[in-house]
């Protein structure tokens, strides 16, 4: 062995706990690591179920929390199936936050044994009801969609923030007023981008039944394949009925989201004059250089692309 390899290994060890602390001040939509040790990072960590909760409960932390998500970009949060990686995770976390309302059907049994405080984000959104099907009268999970609903989220995060780190509170509650100033920006500018759409074409039709939040507030009408991912997928009745009704009101594109396949779609507008107006983002960030970094991003791409398709703008 090399007289300089112990040396060698110590130095390092130092570069990567150096490294290491670095990365744990930044704000990346998905941590590439498990929560840092206290030798790195003495910061409280707080682990959220998917990656847009995660972006949203950064802005309300701050430099003062680690804010981590439990799942991957680009991961299918409603059938998600959690591993032993994921529960040493969780029990070394000071707080979970998830999203409630049945979106996340395993995180009941995922914490049963673990001794971690956690928040449902959603707790006092005005819900809306899935329409149609097997699941109609069940709660739509899918709140985060509506800027006006994610307001609610930043307040219940903030609450839960302050009551886990005391000496942080007006800095949580500052950040939540800044971020929630943003989110009133994306309803105005949702609002005035919908309205530029002809009454005649204000119809969003989507593979899953995840935009009933954002449709309600802008004033649209709303079609989709199945209602949420968990429960089912495109069935041909299902698509038949999307077909009439895609028919009957000359919809002139309709969409589907980035975690699942858009196949069932596309023989929708086989069967109809509508185009595929694009991709839209739901339940998952994209990578930093992908198209939704952040939540905000999120929201104002899904809007482009969604009045883009129903002007015959199509991208």
């Amino acid at each position: 062995m090399p007289k300089n390899s112990g040396r060698a290994r110590g130095a390092t060890t130092a570069a990567a706990l150096a490294l290491g602390t670095l990365l744990a001040g930044c704000t990346s939509p998905t941590p590439a690591s498990p929560p840092p040790t206290s030798a790195v990072d003495d910061r409280p960590v707080v682990l959220t179920t998917f990656t847009v909760l995660q972006d949203i409960a950064q802005n309300v932390a701050g430099e003062h929390l680690v804010v981590q998500s439990l799942t991957k970009i680009g991961s299918e949060i409603h059938g998600y199936e959690p591993t032993p990686g994921d529960v040493r995770r969780a029990q070394n976390a000071d707080l979970i936050v998830d999203n409630g309302l049945g979106l996340e059907a395993w995180f009941a049994a995922f914490t049963r044994d673990l001794d971690v405080p956690t928040v449902v984000a959603s707790e006092g959104v005005e819900t809306v009801a899935i329409a149609g099907g097997e699941a109609a009268g069940r709660v739509n999970p899918h709140a985060w969609m509506s800027p006006r609903s994610a307001a609610i989220y930043v307040e219940n995060i903030a609450a839960a923030f302050a009551d886990l780190d005391p000496a942080h509170a007006d800095a949580y509650a500052a950040n939540a007023d800044a971020y929630t100033a943003e989110l009133e920006r994306l309803d105005a500018e949702l609002t005035a981008a919908v309205a530029a759409v002809p009454a005649s074409q204000r119809a969003l039709v989507t593979c899953e039944g995840a935009f009933s939040y954002l449709a309600r507030d802008a004033g649209l009408g709303e079609a989709y394949l199945w209602p949420v991912n968990a429960e089912q997928q495109a069935t041909p009745r299902s698509t038949g009925d999307v077909i009439e009704y895609v028919r009957e009101r000359g919809v002139p594109a309709v969409f589907c989201e980035s975690t699942v396949s858009n196949e069932a779609m596309l023989r929708v507008t086989e069967e109809t004059d509508a185009a595929y107006g694009g991709t839209l983002y739901v339940d998952s960030l994209s990578e930093p250089d992908g198209p939704v970094p952040t939540y905000l991003d999120l929201i104002e791409h899904d809007i482009d692309v969604i009045v883009a398709g129903l002007t015959g703008e199509t991208r």
